[in-house]
């Protein structure tokens, strides 16, 4: 009762400084459907919480994008299935991605956290490397371009309000739309 009762809240606040990363802890607990003097059980303070959503979201997001490394030795399989497994990560990829590239943030190799949301992501980066190597990909996007519409594309589809679309269809619509926009 008590991991879940922690876990509900790292959703909650997940879910709520996504959309508002300066959003008061009475509204996190509210969303967690707890006490305020619950939440603070858990978690001395706001910057302890958000640790601990990053913890969270980065295990979310590296468990599924390993997944989708191994899923094939094709490359563009690989990178397919990076971006599924992006949006299937939802919400916890889309405010990882966004505390890494705030105005505010120095991101920084050497860094724990830092190094963890490098070695996770950074397989993008490399198949896309591959793929341009190879002729695959486009010559005329950068790889820095690319590694930026990927997000870009997960948090459209994470938002996306298609009416008669259901999720895989909208996983499909993704991946026709970054993959004929980068050139494959």
């Amino acid at each position: 009762m008590l991991q879940n009762t922690k876990q509900n809240i790292i959703e909650a606040a997940i879910f709520i400084f996504n959309e508002d990363l300066s959003a008061p802890l009475e509204k996190v607990a509210d969303k967690a459907d707890v006490t305020r003097r619950t939440l603070h059980r858990y978690f001395t303070d706001r910057k302890e919480l958000l640790d601990a959503c990053q913890q969270d979201m980065q295990a979310s997001c590296k468990q599924g994008m390993t997944s989708a490394m191994e899923s094939s030795s094709d490359p563009i399989q690989q990178l397919e299935q990076m971006l599924y497994a992006a949006i299937d990560c939802g919400v916890k990829y889309s405010f990882l991605h966004k505390l890494h590239n705030l105005h505010n943030h120095q991101h920084k190799h050497q860094d724990k956290e830092c190094a963890k949301y490098d070695k996770t992501f950074g397989q993008v980066g490399a198949i896309i490397e591959t793929l341009r190597e190879t002729g695959l990909v486009s010559q005329q996007l950068s790889i820095e371009w690319i590694a930026t519409l990927f997000p870009g594309i997960v948090t459209a589809t994470i938002n996306s309000n298609t009416p008669c679309a259901d999720r895989a269809s909208l996983k499909k619509f993704a991946w026709f739309s970054f993959s004929k926009g980068i050139g494959i």
